[in-house]
């Protein structure tokens, strides 16, 4: 499996709390966003860069900053819970979304709404809280690219393996990005342990 799991002290402390059953709301939805800034440091680790000059208040000397754009979007709606959290640590992002559903016949995902930045050469930041068995993520992946996005990458809370290898199979050149991969799928297509839905726990709804 092709995957970064994020190894940090303040993300497992965090991430005990948004899978306790007893964590309500409000307290879930502030620290899945503070999840979502740690994350981000290491999802942007492939962002370009180059070189500037700056004056500090003793001399000129060489800098950085980052090169072209990039961009980030939420699969809808779960993925509105990391926004907060990634603009913070990348304020100038441009920010699309997408919305997947799953089709009640076929039973497999399906767009129902896409909104994408200009720039579709940019560094593009994929955010969705579970990778669960990974359709929606392949399924949402093969639209942005069918639109013209190249340099994409996938950044969730917590993974399935099942859902790893699917997103690793479709598409070997996104690099998924993660707090916490977990041991397996129960027969409805729940992650276990997991967090629950996070859709629901984020927006207090059933």
């Amino acid at each position: 499996m092709q995957i970064t799991v994020v190894d940090h002290p303040l993300l497992k402390a965090k991430m005990t709390r948004l899978r306790d059953i007893n964590t309500d709301c409000a307290t879930f939805r502030r620290t899945i966003g503070e999840v979502a800034m740690l994350l981000t440091f290491e999802a942007a680790a492939g962002i370009p860069m180059e070189e500037c000059q700056v004056t500090t208040p003793l001399c000129e000397t060489t800098g950085s900053r980052i090169h072209g754009t990039v961009n980030v979007i939420p699969i809808l709606r779960a993925g509105l819970g990391f926004m907060e959290g990634v603009l913070t640590v990348l304020p100038e992002a441009n920010v699309g979304h997408i919305g997947m559903s799953r089709n009640e016949t076929t039973l497999e995902p399906m767009e129902y709404y896409c909104k994408l930045p200009k720039d579709l050469d940019a560094y593009t930041i994929v955010v969705d809280p579970m990778l669960a068995t990974g359709g929606s993520a392949v399924a949402a992946v093969d639209q942005l690219k069918k639109r013209g996005l190249k340099n994409i990458c996938f950044m969730c809370l917590v993974a399935a393996p099942e859902g790893v290898l699917k997103l690793n199979a479709a598409h070997p050149d996104v690099k998924i990005y993660a707090a916490a991969l977990d041991d397996h799928l129960n027969e409805k297509g729940y992650i276990v342990p997991g967090l629950g839905d996070a859709g629901d726990r984020i927006f207090g709804t059933l």
